[in-house]
């Protein structure tokens, strides 16, 4: 997904939450600055659905709940709002939220060319500042490739790559996605 910003001007993360709910579009806030969120290629919707999917599944009947692409994440230390690909929070306080997540332990981006850098720089320290997040999963659909960004016991974060074929290890929710499930219904490269 691509972005352009859209509003002259800084705006309170208040004024962004009131303007919002009137857009029919999407619209991440960074700090004060907004952006419109371009649509998404076919390939990167079913990777997303893929995920949650298999996420959805393994988790139902736990507390833990997966959300993709439509649900807000409040990132408070940054002051910012996003919209990741998906998320998955075990939080009571996410719980009682219908409409902003703010304690996620696992958010995952699907890349597009439009979005990769920003993904994998600005946004990945943001979310990093999210004391909840365990797990940041980066999938790279022309490579076939998936990145997870791990926080170890020390507060460090360690890259546990997956190369094209490879079983991918979710250790916030003990997941295992092979290849096959993560890419399913895609036309080989």
């Amino acid at each position: 997904m691509g972005y352009a910003a859209v509003q002259p001007g800084m705006m309170s993360a208040q004024d962004f939450l009131t303007w919002d709910a009137t857009q029919t579009q999407r619209h991440e806030f960074v700090d004060g600055e907004v952006f419109a969120m371009a649509g998404a290629e076919d390939r990167h919707v079913t990777v997303t659905l893929n995920i949650a999917i298999a996420l959805r599944q393994h988790l139902a009947g736990s507390p833990c709940r997966t959300f993709m692409t439509d649900m807000k994440l409040r990132v408070a230390q940054a002051n910012s709002y996003f919209y990741p690909d998906v998320m998955v929070t075990c939080s009571a306080a996410d719980q009682a939220s219908r409409l902003v997540k703010a304690e996620p332990l696992l958010i995952v981006e699907v890349l597009s060319p439009s979005t990769a850098a920003y993904d994998l720089g600005p946004k990945f320290a943001r979310y990093r500042l999210l004391s909840s997040l365990q797990e940041y999963m980066v999938v790279d659909i022309d490579a076939r490739r998936t990145d997870i960004h791990r926080k170890g016991a020390d507060g460090l974060w360690v890259l546990h790559p997956f190369e094209a074929g490879e079983t991918v290890h979710l250790a916030s929710v003990t997941l295992d996605i092979t290849a096959h499930q993560l890419f399913a219904e895609l036309d080989d490269l």
